[in-house]
């Protein structure tokens, strides 16, 4: 979180657009304001426009507006998300989500600073600071085609990843006081805190949800004062996420690794083998042991997501930036 910050911060000061990435529920929106607040644009408008909701022709409008009579129901002209926030700054939230042909439309506007009203001809010139935030794969989306190359590059000039909350447990029991002491004044209630097992539950649980599900739990003490059905509900999540881990058939048939994937791998020592050539260190043949089946793991995984990182990664409970590492540190980038 202090990379983020000395990212936002230096962001802040530019006028460039700015690319947020994380999983769902980590504070993209958050980061976005805060880029946002913290830069020359700050008495201006901040308006979001979520573009994995709307239908394309929605989004198109609310971007962009329209003229009257540009389609049915347009009694009169309405400008467009742009126009709003002219000298201030756009956030555009799960950019992935948008269509091919609204991408290129909106290549087209940000390359020429203006734009059109649908059913006009006039140009609009704009001034904006865009930031858009993905929870998606858009290295994936380019390779598959879902998402254009040129609106890739003209959106991620500076790139802020928003770790998920599982990977910056420490931070827990400081969310946890913040939380409790907002929604406390916000429904003026009082709550004394957290019991020592809920919070070692917290420690120990996944986050699915990041930090949106954090508040939900947080929310719930607040308002009834009890821990009960929270303690209930996370240790049914744990046993159900271990289940599925844990379970011996795959939701998809595990093809066998090939030969190839094996020669392509670097050379490694089993620990038998280690045995074998006179080394006994224990300490040794542990670190080999749990290489060896950490990459098994990762490798059954990926095989069983059909190589789905973000997937795989989730399953596995790490970032996606720490199974990346890890597919390459394993020799499994080669793997065919």
């Amino acid at each position: 979180m202090a990379e983020v910050r000395e990212r936002l911060e230096h962001a802040a000061k530019t006028d460039v657009a700015v690319m947020i990435r994380g999983e769902t529920g980590t504070g993209k929106e958050l980061v976005a304001r805060a880029v946002h607040h913290s830069s020359p644009r700050s008495d201006k408008p901040f308006v979001k426009v979520h573009c994995a909701t709307l239908p394309t022709e929605v989004l198109e409008s609310e971007l962009f507006g329209f003229e009257r009579g540009a389609r049915m129901g347009a009694i009169q002209h309405k400008p467009g998300k742009f126009e709003f926030a002219n000298q201030g700054t756009l956030f555009l939230d799960e950019i992935g989500g948008m269509s091919s042909s609204l991408q290129s439309k909106l290549v087209v506007a940000l390359q020429a600073r203006g734009f059109s009203r649908l059913g006009g001809t006039q140009h609009l010139p704009f001034d904006v600071r865009v930031i858009a935030a993905t929870s998606h794969d858009l290295e994936q989306a380019l390779a598959d085609g879902r998402f254009r190359e040129d609106l890739y590059s003209l959106l991620n000039i500076v790139c802020i990843t928003v770790p998920p909350l599982r990977d910056r447990r420490d931070d827990l029991p400081m969310l946890v006081e913040h939380l409790l002491r907002t929604y406390s004044v916000q429904y003026n209630r009082r709550c004394a805190g957290v019991s020592a097992e809920m919070m070692r539950l917290f420690m120990d649980y996944n986050w699915p949800g990041n930090v949106r599900e954090l508040e939900r739990f947080i929310n719930r003490l607040v308002v009834s004062g009890s821990e009960s059905t929270i303690l209930s509900e996370i240790t049914q999540q744990m046993e159900m996420a271990s289940h599925r881990i844990s379970a011996p058939q795959p939701a998809h048939p595990v093809p066998p690794a090939t030969s190839l994937a094996r020669a392509a791998s670097p050379p490694r020592t089993s620990p038998a083998a280690a045995v074998e050539a006179g080394n006994y260190s224990l300490k040794d043949i542990s670190r080999t042991a749990a290489r060896e089946a950490e990459r098994e793991l990762i490798l059954k995984m990926l095989q069983q997501t059909h190589w789905n990182r973000k997937e795989t990664a989730e399953i596995l409970g790490i970032s996606y930036k720490a199974l990346l590492y890890k597919i390459k540190e394993n020799g499994l980038d080669k793997t065919v």
